[in-house]
């Protein structure tokens, strides 16, 4: 009970259009996914593949979440809207990690074994965005909405772009990094993650 009300407390402190543990728990698709994530895991570990896999898809087709039972996903993980997430078997996520709606945490399919990406703790990732690979997104960094991500990033970063590229943490340095990069101030005042 204390690690659940850890995960809603989480919730409501990162969503300010949360309200009450009620509405969470009933309103919002990252408690399903997670719910169904978890005992579709549970499966997964215990050999039970295609009951692993069945659950999963069910949750697919209720929330718009696809979360592969074979992926490690730590504490009070929210996934905030939802609607088109993919995340790999072999993805491994931290604690206290937020990720927004059409985010792929996927493979390139040209890696076997660990073929998806490691999120370490306290990572957020903006909607749209792309990791692809096994590759490992430092604890505390920040991926922009829509960036394709295909390296590894280093703690405290800030990651953008179609071709994302990591800039310094200081948001000073990413302002002037961007309108330096680009010319383009708009960008950095639309930007704050």
């Amino acid at each position: 009970m204390k690690q659940m009300k850890a995960y809603l407390d989480n919730i409501l402190k990162n969503d300010p259009a949360a309200r009450s543990y009620v509405e969470v728990i009933l309103l919002y698709p990252t408690v399903h996914a997670m719910a169904f994530y978890r005992a579709a895991n549970w499966l997964y570990r215990h050999n039970a593949f295609f009951m692993a896999r069945f659950l999963s898809q069910f949750a697919r087709f209720l929330t718009g979440i696809e979360i592969h039972p074979g992926a490690t996903i730590g504490r009070r993980f929210f996934i905030d809207h939802g609607m088109g997430v993919v995340i790999g078997e072999t993805t491994i996520i931290g604690d206290d990690v937020t990720i927004y709606q059409g985010v792929t945490l996927g493979g390139t399919g040209k890696d076997v074994g660990k073929r998806h990406p490691t999120l370490e703790d306290d990572v957020v990732i903006g909607a749209g965005a792309k990791v692809l690979g096994p590759i490992t997104i430092a604890k505390g960094s920040k991926i922009g909405a829509g960036s394709v991500v295909l390296k590894n990033t280093e703690k405290d970063s800030t990651t953008v772009g179609y071709k994302a590229k990591t800039l310094p943490f200081k948001t000073e340095q990413i302002k002037d990094s961007i309108e330096r990069t680009t010319g383009i101030t708009e960008i950095y005042n639309e930007m704050v993650i």
